[in-house]
């Protein structure tokens, strides 16, 4: 086996995995990043690392991928969820599976995530340095840094999310303009703070889940998932919800409730704050004096809730969509089609996927393709 020489732009989940594979493989690796390395999945999770999701079908997993998911039938069937399990219990970290099928490490700590992979890769040259651009000299890459000058016959980028590709000069690929993702959004409601509605329908997405009302708008998993689908969307937008979608039929909770004030028969469905809010004037109102245009009025409120999104709350920001154009890269490989030898991993490909799991899953997947492809690679 020839030894090669591979740069790593980003020390993400992505390089990181990159590297352990190309170490694994007996390859010299340099690691750039001007931060600590695996920073970044410290706060997944909430902090517990969502490592993946319990989803085995590779077709099935990649629709939860609102940009890459035809990319990434052929990246999983290269490394799929049973391979990161495979990778994680080789790191020597046990996990466990939730309800919900979010895969954690049985600690619920990120932080042992951080250092079982860090303790696997002792053996690379970390260089906390930026790398300002990269050029193609002859078969291989001259990489410029903030401190020094380096040339590598094989150059990955993982730099996270799609702003920060933009700063590698010297790289002729087009980059989606990144947006956020997995966000809250705002809203033109902000006096219901602290008010959570479980298993709303979206009728703009046709999906179901809870929302939480916050005092910029709205966040909770629907609009995580919202978030993502409409991220490339131009603002201000209209979104509209059933807030009740298996709620009786009003008339009959009216008839059935006759002498209890409005607010009070809603409070059955709804909490108390909200239930006055949606009622608004006749929250005071008994059933009985509840008229039909008044009961229709209701019934709209609850099943076509209307909102305006004007803007994402930034704060929460933890995915970009854009990054790389799919189009220019080898979903085989990971290799850009413009430069032989360059790879492109993780979240700075334009790929984003929903909560749960799925963007560290990206991260290990694509960092296996290109690994394999390097390591196979007849320079």
């Amino acid at each position: 086996m020839v030894k090669k020489s591979i740069g790593i732009v980003g020390a993400g989940a992505a390089g990181c995995v990159c590297a352990y594979y190309l170490l694994k493989a007996g390859h010299e690796v340099t690691l750039f990043d001007y931060g600590s390395p695996l920073r970044t999945i410290l706060p997944t999770g909430g902090g517990r690392c969502n490592l993946a999701h319990a989803e085995f079908d590779n077709r099935e997993l990649a629709a939860n991928y609102p940009r890459g998911e035809k990319f990434l039938y052929s990246v999983f069937s290269k490394f799929s969820t049973y391979d990161t399990l495979a990778l994680f219990e080789e790191l020597g970290i046990e996990t466990y599976v939730q309800d919900n099928g979010r895969i954690f490490p049985k600690s619920n700590d990120s932080r042992e995530v951080r250092n079982k992979i860090l303790d696997k890769i002792k053996g690379i040259n970390f260089s906390k340095e930026c790398v300002n651009s990269l050029n193609k000299i002859d078969s291989g890459f001259a990489l410029k840094t903030d401190k020094s000058e380096y040339y590598f016959p094989f150059v990955v980028i993982s730099n996270g999310g799609g702003m920060k590709a933009k700063h590698i000069n010297g790289i002729n690929h087009n980059i989606i303009t990144p947006l956020p993702s997995l966000v809250g959004l705002k809203a033109n409601i902000t006096n219901l703070s602290g008010i959570v509605i479980k298993n709303v329908y979206s009728y703009d997405c046709n999906i179901k889940d809870d929302v939480l009302f916050t005092h910029f708008g709205l966040s909770g998993p629907l609009i995580y998932r919202i978030s993502s689908i409409k991220a490339r969307d131009s603002m201000p937008y209209k979104l509209i919800f059933d807030l009740y979608p298996a709620m009786p039929d009003l008339q009959q909770l009216l008839n059935e409730n006759s002498k209890k004030e409005l607010k009070n028969i809603l409070s059955k469905f709804f909490p108390h704050r909200f239930a006055e809010y949606i009622s608004a004037e006749h929250s005071n109102k008994k059933g009985y004096e509840i008229n039909g245009q008044i009961r229709n009025l209701i019934s709209n409120k609850i099943h076509n809730f209307e909102v305006e999104i004007f803007g994402t709350d930034k704060g929460e920001e933890t995915v970009t969509s854009g990054g790389y154009d799919l189009d220019e890269i080898n979903s085989k490989t990971m290799e850009s089609k413009i430069y032989p030898n360059l790879y492109i991993i993780g979240e700075a490909l334009n790929i984003d996927g929903f909560c749960g799991g799925f963007n560290l899953q990206n991260a290990w997947s694509t960092a296996y393709v290109a690994a394999s492809s390097i390591i196979n690679n007849n320079l």
